[in-house]
């Protein structure tokens, strides 16, 4: 039977995390940078910027939109 590999460890904090979220919201990223950090963000912080952020994101539309047709 094949033996599991060892989990690997995580190390990036939720910061960079967010930083790595954001970049991915703006499509602009080396393929340096995107392995380092698929190798080292956690998956859960990952989902948990990517929720805020783009709740972030639809609450600016939603401001844009609501200044625009209140003129």
């Amino acid at each position: 039977m094949e033996e599991l590999k060892p989990p690997t460890e995580r190390r990036a904090s939720f910061g960079q995390t967010i930083k790595a979220v954001m970049w991915s919201f703006f499509g602009v990223r080396k393929k340096s940078e995107y392995e380092k950090d698929a190798a080292q963000l956690n998956p859960v912080h990952v989902l948990i910027a990517g929720l805020i952020g783009a709740a972030i994101f639809i609450a600016t539309l939603l401001t844009i939109v609501h200044f625009v047709v209140a003129k």
